[in-house]
């Protein structure tokens, strides 16, 4: 393993000045993977009001993507457990470079750049121990991969950036796959989600774990706002006759808080966050159920229910520049959601999948 902080320094100082920006890709808001009506599988740049700019072919069904800060360049993942991270340059929509893991390695559907942009890091399964993995890849000289760490866990899924920094905070989801029994859980007696915060030599900050009770509660997805909050959002795989808080933010250093819906909108999430994501200025957090057809909204600060609101499949949620937010669904509609209100900005051929990455 690589120390990180030795790694990002020399990669910052190599890196190149970009001759290519996002407006050259007509300065896209969001990328989504989607699937067209002729099966094929795409990863698709959306403007703040939902119309699509570009749409660019993708080797198989894509989950999330990952967003370069500065050159017109993102990372489009495969589902988990997949072997492809596609790198394309969204200004020609021309593939740059396809990313394959290691043989005893898969990805996990999420990723994201260094503040820089000189590295990607990677979610990955180790397939001989089940552990969690962060690969390392060069992205300043051709995406080569060199080296990996940690990831404080089981099962990583969702990866992001302290705003303004390097620490990275993983959604360790806590169940342990393998590509022969496909998404099976192989782990449920023994689960332990948890956040986990990495430092910049790869050294672990701190581990966050939910009370034994919930441990059933596999954390997925993860939204940071401007001042370090970060907010998660969970999947249930105990009895489906509990309906526990499927929310929960937290402050490096502080208490995980969980925010919980009255008893009826629990039930309608079926025990599943498919996306989350601050809104209104960060004042909220809001999270979407594709299996209940529900989007939910909370309170950031002190955690209270605020609203939910019934949208057949929705998934993909990101805020706009506005403070509101952009949903997409996978049967092909694109939702503004603001004020408490949600209005439709359009009705699209694409199947949207589940995540809306903001650039």
């Amino acid at each position: 393993m690589l120390k990180r902080r030795s790694v990002l320094a020399g990669l910052g100082a190599a890196a190149l000045s970009p001759s290519l920006s996002w407006a050259d890709a007509q300065s896209p808001s969001f990328l989504s993977a989607a699937r067209a009506v002729d099966g094929s599988y795409h990863l698709c740049g959306l403007s703040d009001g939902g119309a699509i700019l570009f749409s660019i072919p993708l080797p198989d069904r894509g989950h999330a993507a990952a967003a370069h800060p500065v050159r017109p360049e993102a990372v489009a993942f495969a589902r988990r457990p997949g072997r492809f991270a596609l790198i394309v340059d969204c200004a020609t929509g021309q593939e740059a470079h396809r990313l394959t893991p290691p043989p005893d390695r898969h990805f996990y559907g999420h990723g994201v750049y260094s503040a820089d942009g000189s590295m990607l890091f990677t979610t990955e399964n180790d397939l001989d121990t089940l552990d969690g993995r962060i690969g390392l890849w060069d992205a300043a000289n051709g995406y080569a991969r060199i080296g990996e760490m940690p990831s404080g866990g089981v099962g990583p899924h969702d990866i992001k950036r302290l705003p303004g920094t390097d620490t990275l905070v993983i959604a360790n989801g806590g169940i342990a796959t393998h590509p022969e029994s496909g998404r099976t859980p192989l782990n449920l007696a023994t689960m332990r989600p948890n956040l986990a915060y990495l430092g910049p030599d790869g050294e672990m900050l701190e581990v966050v774990e939910l009370d034994t009770a919930l441990r059933f509660n596999s954390i997925r997805h993860l939204d940071v706002r401007s001042d370090g909050l970060v907010a998660a959002g969970m999947q249930w795989n105990g009895s489906e006759a509990e309906h526990p808080p499927l929310v929960l933010t937290h402050r490096m250093g502080e208490t995980a808080q969980l925010l919980e819906a009255p008893a009826q909108s629990q039930r309608r999430m079926i025990g599943y966050v498919g996306s989350i994501a601050f809104q209104n200025g960060g004042a909220q957090v809001a999270v979407t159920s594709p299996r209940g057809g529900l989007v939910q909204v909370f309170d950031a600060e002190s955690g209270a229910f605020l609203s939910d609101l019934a949208l057949e499949d929705a998934c993909g949620i990101s805020t706009l520049a506005s403070g509101a937010s952009l949903i997409t669904s996978g049967l092909g509609s694109i939702w503004g959601y603001d004020a408490g209100a949600l209005t439709q900005l359009g009705q699209t051929p694409w199947a949207w999948d589940n995540h809306l990455i903001a650039i």
